[in-house]
């Protein structure tokens, strides 16, 4: 598939910060921080309004059972085979966000600026500044992490999404950010009530994220959920 040029996809994320209109049937919710057009981060003065409403606005609800639950039932892994930006753009995801959120990039040769061989992440999560290289045993000091854990989503209500759908949660940008690895590997598929991101200048926008996504794929939240995250944005 041809690539689309970088230019082109960057402008094109920039334009729809505010809305995406190809999220397959589920496109009509705020869609909130993420898009590829720019690497979110914590505004300097951070409204905690909008997502106190919009938090109101989700399910309360127990956390389903995990059964059947497998990463396969989100699609394969990265896939460039979805309806969300960056989809069908010749550029896997995991690549996609990459190039979002890091900066001074190099990049593999012949792949059309798409493999990202060397960057540097300013992480949202810790506060830190990691060095990104492409290697077997170095690339998994930055890893994309689900805002919202597949396996957390799949117990409160992905079960009832489409293929498709489920597809495109696991791949759109609204729901992924390039972070520390090892913290991402300690948060594994916590929701609100268990982890939050260790810098807590990010916790706010992090929450607010988190519901965004949770609203735009009509997914919910458990009680201990929600109070956490309400005590988050009250604190903002």
């Amino acid at each position: 598939m041809r690539h689309r040029p970088r230019a082109a996809f960057l402008a094109l994320g920039a334009a729809t910060v505010i809305g995406l209109s190809g999220c397959s049937a589920i496109a009509d919710a705020d869609p909130g921080t993420g898009s590829l057009g720019g690497a979110p981060a914590a505004p300097p003065v951070f409204d905690a309004a909008p997502a106190l409403a919009k938090l109101d606005t989700l399910a309360v609800k127990g956390r389903a059972p995990k059964t059947g639950y497998t990463r396969e039932q989100f699609g394969p892994s990265w896939s460039d085979d979805n309806s969300v930006e960056g989809g069908h753009n010749g550029c896997d995801t995991r690549n996609d966000i990459l190039r979002r959120d890091l900066v001074d990039l190099t990049y593999k040769t012949s792949t059309r600026d798409c493999v990202v061989a060397t960057g540097t992440l300013h992480d949202t999560y810790t506060g830190t500044t990691i060095a990104f290289v492409r290697g077997q045993d170095t690339s998994t000091a930055v890893q994309i992490d689900h805002v919202v854990a597949l396996s957390d989503a799949w117990q409160k209500g992905a079960q009832q999404l489409s293929p498709e759908q489920r597809r495109d949660l696991a791949n759109d940008p609204r729901n992924l950010q390039a972070v520390d690895g090892p913290t991402n590997s300690k948060k594994s598929d916590s929701d609100a009530a268990s982890w939050l991101p260790p810098n807590k200048a990010y916790r706010c926008t992090y929450v607010s994220r988190q519901i965004d996504v949770k609203a735009l794929y009509r997914l919910w939240v458990t009680q201990a959920e929600k109070d956490a995250m309400s005590q988050v944005l009250h604190s903002c």
